[in-house]
């Protein structure tokens, strides 16, 4: 069962007025009969007639202001539904056409959607209520329109209950591209999404980021304004101000708040950009005020406005400033130029709209153009029907084509034509004479896949029910004094990306970023933008980038760090520099001296080696311990010498792992020697059994000193496998890089050198018991010397090296290094080269006894002298001296008691001291 609604869209008929609408036909703006009818829906006039700010009755008042850009839009739909019929694009099939005016009203533009989906053929106009309109035919397959967003998306929710295709020229809002909310709509034009990408494209590529927006109060303006929005926020562009205007010129606030929006834009001196989202006729009252206050700023357009030539010839347009926009993709009109010149033929029977037209020309066609513009806006259609007949129309040719828009026409165009190629695609198999061949959802579905090639243009709806064309750059240029609409560039909205036909329009485009429009001015390369307690982030002030960072752009949010350890940068920098690389070079003063004390040493060894190797029989240097001992220390310091040469210059990794381990084994290899030669002289002047014993077991050279430098070596074995020492970059030093050695394990380093100081310390104990030899061959007090020196060197060393960094650390070493070499082998051999070189009458045999029996003599009141031998055989001698046994000492005028090795104390015997000289003689002879 259906329920029927009756139509009249003229409920109520006022009898004080001048038109009235008796039927629904009265409602009409334009028909033509056909065999498939299509709807348009355009705003011809701008505002409704409200005589009651409160209506009581529901009456559907008159529409003032004619909007002969949407009037051309009309004309443009029946141009191209008139070349359809006389192609063969439908094989016979005609098309016919019902226009209505929405007068920019929703609720105009529901009354006339209703009569839409009224039933075919009904004589009341009837609306069937249905629960399934699969089978439903209304009066119209498709509809054309409508002219603003918010009238579409209100008409579009009305014709989905029939799933009537509607495929709209002019509404650009992005939520019209919802399927579910809107299944049935369609456009041939980009969606909003698109152009405010473009327009934040253009403000990021101008250098601006403080810009305002006014926008109408409407579903459309909304959301362009939420659209744009995001897009701003996007890109880092601030929104100082938003201006919502009223929708409708009849609003009773409109002017106020027109005055208001002007006054912002005054006031905020700092925002030089302006985008404007609104209708024309809203356009044309703000610029008129603007005009009177002399606002002058760049004003950005959107596709509603941006070639509206009625608002192009406002006088004193140039002083508004510089007008650039986004308008739709024209294509050849040439056909429908034509038309409009053959326009004033046309029958105005069943088009009240070219009717009113005619009259507006009749009253307002004396005027200049602007004026002629304003008389046809401001006229209503009361006014014109009193008018009516008063004076003869005169055709006005030119106005019409000065008004053209086409990227508006040529939308229309495309949206005729892809509904008539929805229909050949439908019409193949079926005879479309007969309006109930197909229904309005079956030609959604065609719609949807239709591909049209018009004008070598390929037409296809993408998944949302858009077409994704280009937008062109409009850009308003004053040429001769008038002010021309010129297309400045293309935005590809695939690409995101503006293309120029020629240099000299590029440059226009590049001369809008003379204007600034910026909260804060420009962050210099070297600085960084510091937010401040605006809510905006483009309010903010420069600082200068901190040091090891750099920006090397304007306006930048942060600054960029030196990622590489290797460069750094000063504070304000604009690029990071590479450090200097710092090491202990050949070339470095310090390192020559330090290489000349190494050398010096070098020659100091071999010259050593050259003196003991021409003495090689003397007492001296048997005493040293023999030729080979003494070459084995000189060479272990040679070693100690060579190994500096590894601490200086570019570290690697050889020099790296060698250098401690040459020194460390060296060094190991030297004391272990000295440490022989101690033994050795502790031994030879020991009379105390038990000592000589101890010290007759430890004595074994070649065991102690491969076995004391077998442990350091490996001790560095394990170091070198387990924790190499390996270059290392020390950072530590701001703008410079120290390349030294890392030892890799300082646990390691450190038992390396505690394992040489207690050798050291050994070999120190058993040298201080022999401090008191002979003077002239006593080595034990050098060697006590030696170990002091070394024991200096190291303790101060290690604080040292602690605190010190740089690319002097490894000289700290070297000099330690060198200390404590020179010390020992300055101690162990010169006092003998001294002897062998200037004392010469002290190296023999015969100097030598002499020298241990004065010792002895001048011991004998605190020690005896128990053996002093001599090897005959092998030519050499060996004398030891040391206390044996301390003895009771009355020293009762130079005696004491005397005690020989092996027997017992003679008791209460007293020798005087001349006895005890003749019993050490006895005693040295029998040796």
């Amino acid at each position: 069962m259906a329920f029927v609604i009756f139509l009249i869209p003229c409920f109520v008929v006022s009898t004080d007025m001048a038109f009235s609408c008796q039927n629904a036909e009265d409602f009409v703006g334009a028909s033509s009969p056909g065999d498939i009818i299509i709807g348009g829906l355009f705003a011809v006039h701008s505002e409704m007639l409200h005589l009651e700010e409160d209506p009581i009755k529901p009456v559907i008042q008159n529409c003032a202001g004619f909007e002969i850009q949407v009037f051309l839009q009309t004309l443009a739909m029946i141009h191209a539904i008139e070349t359809i019929n006389n192609s063969t694009l439908l094989s016979g099939v005609t098309l016919g056409y019902e226009i209505y005016d929405t007068c920019a009203e929703v609720t105009k533009a529901m009354a006339s959607a209703l009569r839409f989906l009224s039933k075919f053929n009904s004589s009341e106009d009837a609306v069937e209520f249905k629960c399934n309109y699969s089978d439903y035919i209304p009066r119209v397959k498709a509809v054309t329109g409508a002219s603003y967003s918010e009238v579409s998306m209100a008409v579009s929710r009305l014709l989905a209950l029939q799933l009537i295709p509607q495929v709209s020229p002019a509404s650009s809002a992005e939520i019209l591209s919802d399927k579910i909310r809107f299944p049935s709509f369609f456009r041939t034009i980009p969606s909003d999404f698109h152009q405010t990408r473009a327009m934040t494209r253009l403000i990021c590529e101008s250098g601006w980021n403080w810009i305002g927006v006014i926008a109408t109060d409407d579903d459309n303006g909304r959301f362009a304004l939420e659209s744009f929005g995001v897009q701003a926020m996007a890109n880092n562009v601030c929104i100082a101000f938003k201006e919502m205007l009223p929708a409708y010129l009849s609003d009773s606030t409109f002017h106020t708040k027109v005055d208001q929006a002007i006054e912002k834009i005054v006031k905020e001196t700092r925002v030089n950009v302006i985008v404007v989202f609104m209708r024309q006729f809203h356009v044309l009252k703000l610029f008129k005020k603007a005009i009177e206050r002399n606002v002058n700023k760049i004003w950005i357009a959107s596709d509603n406005w941006s070639a509206a030539v009625k608002i192009s010839t406002i006088p004193n347009i140039r002083q508004l400033g510089t007008v650039v926009g986004f308008g739709f993709k024209n294509g050849d009109i040439s056909s429908f130029q034509e038309f409009l010149r053959n326009l004033h033929e046309k029958p105005t029977d069943n088009n009240k709209f070219l009717r009113e037209y005619i009259m507006l020309l009749s009253v307002c066609a004396h005027l200049e153009y602007h004026d002629f513009q304003t008389c046809i806006a401001n006229q209503s259609q009361d006014d014109l029907l009193e008018n009516d007949g008063i004076k003869p129309p005169i055709w006005r040719d030119d106005f019409l084509n000065a008004n053209v828009e086409p990227g508006f026409i040529h939308s229309t165009i495309l949206a005729v034509y892809a509904i008539a190629h929805a229909i050949k695609g439908r019409c193949k198999d079926r005879d479309c004479k007969d309006p109930s061949a197909f229904t309005p959802w079956e030609l959604l579905e065609e719609l949807k896949k239709v591909v049209v090639i018009h004008d070598g243009e390929e037409i296809k709806f993408d998944s949302n029910g858009d077409l994704s064309t280009s937008y062109d750059v409009l850009l308003w240029k004053e040429i001769d004094g008038h002010m021309e609409i010129t297309t400045l560039a293309e935005y590809d909205a695939e690409k995101g990306g503006f293309i120029f036909e020629d240099e000299e329009k590029k440059k226009d485009f590049l001369a809008l970023k003379k204007v600034q429009s910026t909260c804060s001015q420009p962050c210099r390369p070297g600085q960084m933008k510091k937010v401040t307690e605006s809510p905006h982030t483009c309010c903010y002030e420069c600082v200068y980038c901190p040091e090891n960072h750099f920006s090397n752009r304007t306006d930048m949010d942060y600054c960029y760090r030196c990622n590489n350890k290797s460069y750094w940068a000063p504070i304000n920098s604009t690029t990071c520099y590479r450090k200097a690389i710092y090491f202990l070079a050949w070339t470095d003063w310090f390192a020559i001296f330090l290489l000349l004390l190494s050398a010096f040493g070098v020659v100091l060894v071999l010259s050593i080696c050259v003196i003991f190797t021409k003495n090689l029989d003397t007492p001296v240097v048997k005493a040293s311990g023999g030729l080979t001992v003494c070459y084995i220390i000189l060479f272990s310091h040679f070693l100690i010498f060579l190994s500096t040469i590894f601490f200086i210059d570019v570290p690697t990794e050889f020099k790296c792992k060698t250098r401690q381990a040459v020194f460390g084994i060296s060094f190991t290899l030297c004391i272990s020697c000295i440490l022989i030669k101690s033994l050795k002289i502790l031994l030879a002047f020991s009379f105390d059994p038990k000592l000589q014993n101890f010290l007759k077991c430890m004595y074994k050279p070649i065991p102690t000193v491969l076995t004391c430098t077998g442990i350091q070596v490996i001790i560095c074995t394990f170091w070198l496998i387990f924790r190499t020492p390996f270059v290392h970059q020390n950072f530590s030093i701001p703008r410079a890089v120290i390349l030294e050695c890392n030892e890799g394990s300082i646990v390691a380093f450190g038992i390396m050198l505690g394992y040489i100081a207690a050798l050291a310390f050994i070999c120190f104990i058993f040298a201080f018991k022999g401090r008191k030899l002979p003077e002239n061959y006593n080595e034990a007090k050098f060697i006590t010397f030696g170990m002091l020196i070394y024991f200096i060197a190291w303790i101060v060393f290690i604080p040292v090296y602690a605190t010190t960094f740089g690319k002097y650390l490894p000289a700290v070493e070297i000099i330690v290094v060198l200390i404590s070499n020179y010390g020992i082998l300055c101690c162990t051999f010169l006092p003998k080269c001294y002897i062998i070189i200037y004392k010469q009458e002290t190296n023999t045999k015969s100097a030598f006894l002499k020298m241990v029996y004065t010792y002895s003599s001048k011991s004998a009141g605190s020690v005896a002298v128990s053996q002093v031998s001599l090897d005959s055989k092998s030519s050499s001698f060996r004398a030891t001296v040391t206390d044996l046994s301390k003895t009771e000492n009355d020293s009762v005028n130079g005696n004491c008691h005397f005690q020989v090795p092996g027997q017992p104390l003679i008791k209460g015997k007293v020798l005087p001291k001349n006895a005890a000289r003749t019993m050490v003689r006895k005693r040295v002879s029998s040796i």
